[in-house]
């Protein structure tokens, strides 16, 4: 009986330490709000890691020096880039565009999850027009993934 109750306890805290392990994925898609459809439109996701560690410091009153940590070292030359279309071009808005594009991240996204990932968190934010002289926006979403490792 102990073994039992012994082997019933070792297997829940494995399956729990099992359980517990995640990782999440960020794929962002970046749809261009400019006029003319002058813009460039894509779903981005990158196939390198980073420590953010690498690249952050702590400051306090005693210590107020600035991150030195070197830009280049940040940034990913190993990503998936997908086509998307833009939201205007010289007619106006082009609804079959928000359409296609819908239809290409939909795509994207069930194939996320047929590779064993769940949609955790979607969050976006629009940086738009700000008059006459910007010409300028983009519509960004961020679609964060978590899978069991």
């Amino acid at each position: 009986m102990k073994k039992t109750i012994l082997t019933l306890v070792l297997v829940t805290l494995i399956s729990l330490d099992v359980v517990s392990q995640v990782e999440y994925k960020v794929i962002t898609s970046v749809e261009s709000i400019v006029s003319s459809g002058l813009g460039r439109s894509r779903i981005v996701s990158a196939s390198e890691e980073r420590n953010y560690k690498d690249f952050s410091s702590n400051r306090s009153d005693e210590d107020d020096e600035r991150n030195k940590s070197d830009r280049s070292e940040i940034r990913v030359k190993n990503f998936e880039e997908t086509k998307l279309l833009n939201f205007f071009n010289l007619g106006g808005i082009r609804f079959q565009n928000i359409a296609a594009n819908d239809a290409v991240v939909t795509s994207k996204i069930n194939t996320m999850v047929e590779e064993g990932w769940e949609l955790a968190f979607v969050t976006s934010a629009v940086e738009s027009d700000g008059g006459k002289d910007d010409g300028q926006g983009i519509f960004i979403t961020r679609y964060i993934f978590k899978r069991q490792k």
